[in-house]
């Protein structure tokens, strides 16, 4: 198996109603990311693209060999990943078994997703297919009824309030504050978060993410081409596991509803490629979607037992200066969560920590990130665990 590393990283910032077509974005962080590797296209010979809804929303299909044309990478091989909102880890995934399996030598993979051009209705109708049709999706849930369901549950196991899932989003508020590719550059504090609006009791408006459009991308390659690379910075960063597990679609049939088994088994998966354990983990890119997957997220990934997250959070665990920082850049919540460019977005910003690059969100001295990118509510769970060495 071939070592993986990033060499290159783009991204465009996270927006709303700005117009620009799935694969015009695509095509600009991409682009981004090529030049960031200091590499010609032609030197690219697979592009992995990771979407949910283009065909739904967008009424296009084959996306990656359309992304691939625009980009200046028309005759490369390109596959479209979905995963429903993981579908950008996915995507990563089959690159680093590409580069990993020797099948090529460096490869781009690209998450995107435009949302905002169509209704509400529809993205809610289109979001919903990533729950089980039959015992969910075909009798109204939706993500939100769904999550607001597992929140209510937690809040009853565990004598948590809504209050105290407040951290977690005042959090990711705080942090998308100096990301300029955020949606969402505002604070946020307690009295904010309790005022906003209920929108299926016990879930609040500041407990899900906004609908948005964004495009994440990367180039990776093999240790020969890491080397070629000489001391740039980008040349640093090693895949040090990529894992993915699934569970049940429908919540109701799982065996514990309140344990994403999924996330549990892929994060076990990818501490032991990596030969890590959880408190080897420098920071947290996590899937905060919603914020009781964030508290379930946490105690799957085994860095709070089952009901401890919401004191971390109040203990400032989960901040920049924390213990393991998370939504580093603002997450899901204030990033915003254009669903399939989610899981690359993550990875861009593990690379900005471990390289040194994030400016004013720089975290002290990592060697060690986890990105962890959930399709659904916990079906599909893909964690990657990135070093400096």
């Amino acid at each position: 198996m071939n070592d993986v590393y990033i060499i290159g990283c783009g991204q465009t910032p996270v927006t709303k109603g700005r117009g620009e077509h799935a694969h015009q974005l695509a095509r600009d962080a991409i682009r981004l990311a090529i030049a960031d590797a200091e590499l010609e296209p032609g030197a690219i010979s697979a592009l992995y693209v990771g979407n949910m809804m283009a065909g739904i929303l967008g009424r296009q299909q084959q996306l990656a060999a359309l992304c691939a044309e625009v980009s200046g990478l028309q005759g490369v091989e390109a596959f479209t990943l979905e995963a429903s909102c993981g579908s950008g880890a996915a995507a990563v995934r089959v690159g680093v078994m590409a580069i990993a399996g020797g099948f090529h030598d460096v490869v781009a993979i690209c998450g995107v997703e435009q949302m905002t051009h169509a209704s509400r209705e529809a993205v809610t109708q289109g979001l919903s297919t990533a729950a089980d049709w039959e015992l969910e999706g075909s009798q109204g849930e939706s993500f939100i009824s769904l999550n607001a369901v597992l929140m209510a549950r937690y809040m009853q196991k565990h004598s948590w309030q809504s209050a105290d899932f407040a951290a977690f989003s005042i959090t990711a508020h705080n942090n998308a504050i100096n990301n300029p590719n955020a949606l969402l550059q505002k604070p946020l504090d307690l009295p904010g978060y309790l005022d906003s609006k209920v929108l299926i009791s016990p879930l609040r408006l500041m407990d899900a993410p906004p609908i948005c459009d964004g495009a994440a991308a990367i180039v990776l390659t093999n240790k020969n081409g890491a080397r070629a690379m000489g001391k740039k910075a980008r040349a640093r960063t090693r895949i040090l596991a990529s894992a993915v597990a699934t569970d049940s679609l429908a919540v109701e049939r799982r065996r514990d509803q309140l344990k994403l088994s999924a996330a549990e088994l892929s994060s076990q998966r990818a501490y032991e490629q990596a030969g890590l354990r959880p408190e080897d983990i420098d920071f947290f890119e996590l899937h905060d979607a919603f914020t009781v997957i964030t508290a379930l997220s946490l105690e799957a990934a085994g860095f709070a037992r089952p009901g401890e997250a919401a004191a971390l959070g109040r203990e400032g665990t989960y901040a920049l200066g924390g213990r393991l920082p998370i939504a580093t850049m603002g997450g899901l919540k204030a990033r915003g969560h254009p669903v399939g460019a989610t899981g690359v977005y993550q990875i861009v910003e593990a690379v900005q920590q471990l390289t040194g690059s994030a400016h004013k969100n720089q975290i002290s001295n990592p060697e060690i990130a986890m990105t962890q990118n959930i399709g659904g509510t916990g079906a599909t769970v893909v964690t990657h665990i990135l070093g400096t060495a």
